[in-house]
């Protein structure tokens, strides 16, 4: 047994739990005083954005830190004095396989199966929906974090916890939402005991999939059960590019049916009507198709000098990158700017668990 998964076992006979009459259960919905705690449960993670002098966690202490694994990832398990437990995903470090994650952008399918190594064979299903599709990078960075995260899930259940955080900032946070997806469909499975209660804060995250992914996720978490926290001056939930051709609109739609409409029409405005069609549509696809070469292929490449015996997915043809969950928008005022002065020079300062400290603490309501 390693130390680790010893360390990890152990830890649980200094676990105090309470009576169940004092372990309540989850509430839906945005707190104010439980996201300032996981936010700085998150900010334990020793990513790139690290600052040893930001506020440790009050209620919550760290039981388990796990290797680093797939593409510089790693979580974190903490555990409440009042018996609940935060999943915590380490966002970008500072090196070039984390940053390769990130980039990997290319779409694959949310359900289906890829090949990481010799032993290793990630079957999953992120949505029912098969038009659902899910950034390639942190795919595989899902797949390594849930081969540890499953069986600690089915050992916290049985020692009595049943009330779970899945907190992310950044990259995290992107992870965040297809491990919730992931983790929602086993216990749909009934892999992972339904009296489980998830809740999922994702923090200045990405956006982690296609309209369709984002559809299936809401339905799944409706009600207040995943919160995306943003502020507005922050750059990186607005990646990746996002690109919308009439291939991503729903079957029944004027656009995806528009050339055969077209054609139907007299000779002269049938001329007008395609030459019009082809000007709107060709630039979309020509650079969705250029996203697709370098984002997937091209990228493709250095995956696999990380992980040699990864097999080449089958790419899904779109781009259309959507913002994901219920959302929160932490929205900066002329206090917030003269606090964080805006200087090209650092990109990161709206990014910051600093900058997202001081927004979510000002908000008026709990």
């Amino acid at each position: 047994m390693s130390k680790s998964i010893l360390f990890f076992c152990l830890s649980f006979l200094f676990i105090p739990l309470k009576s169940a009459a004092q372990n309540t259960n989850l509430l839906p919905g945005f707190d104010k005083t439980e996201f300032l705690e996981l936010l700085k449960v998150s900010s334990r993670q020793g990513d790139s954005l690290y600052n040893p002098d930001l506020p440790a966690p009050e209620k919550f202490r760290k039981i388990y830190r796990s290797m680093e694994m797939g593409l510089d990832n790693r979580w974190d398990l903490w555990v409440s004095e009042d018996n609940r437990v935060c999943i915590s995903i380490r966002g970008t470090t500072k090196k070039q396989i984390s940053w390769l994650d990130n980039f990997y952008a290319a779409m694959l399918p949310a359900k289906g199966s890829l090949k990481l190594s010799a032993d290793f064979v990630f079957d999953y299903n992120l949505s029912d929906d098969d038009r659902a599709a899910v950034h390639a990078g942190w795919l595989i960075a899902t797949a390594f974090l849930s081969r540890d995260i499953l069986p600690k899930v089915d050992s916290l259940y049985h020692a009595g916890f049943q009330n779970m955080y899945i907190m992310g900032h950044s990259q995290g946070g992107a992870i965040s939402y297809l491990l919730t997806a992931l983790l929602l469909n086993e216990q749909k499975k009934g892999t992972i005991p339904a009296a489980i209660n998830f809740k999922t804060y994702c923090s200045a995250a990405p956006k982690p999939g296609n309209l369709y992914f984002a559809y299936s996720y809401e339905n799944m978490t409706q009600g207040g059960w995943s919160l995306s926290v943003t502020n507005a001056a922050d750059w990186v939930p607005q990646a990746p590019f996002s690109i919308q051709t009439t291939g991503d609109f729903a079957e029944l739609s004027p656009f995806t049916n528009a050339k055969a409409e077209i054609k139907k029409l007299p000779f002269f405005k049938r001329m007008v009507f395609l030459n019009v069609y082809n000007k709107l549509e060709k630039p979309s696809n020509k650079a969705n198709k250029k996203f697709q070469k370098y984002l997937g292929p091209k990228l493709e490449v250095f995956v696999k000098s990380v992980l040699p015996e990864f097999e080449s997915p089958q790419y899904v043809n779109s781009n259309n990158y959507v913002r994901t969950a219920e959302q929160l928008v932490l929205y900066p005022n002329e206090e917030y700017y003269q606090i964080f002065p805006q200087d090209k020079n650092n990109i990161w300062i709206n990014h910051s668990f600093e900058s997202y400290l001081f927004l979510t603490d000002k908000l008026s309501f709990k």
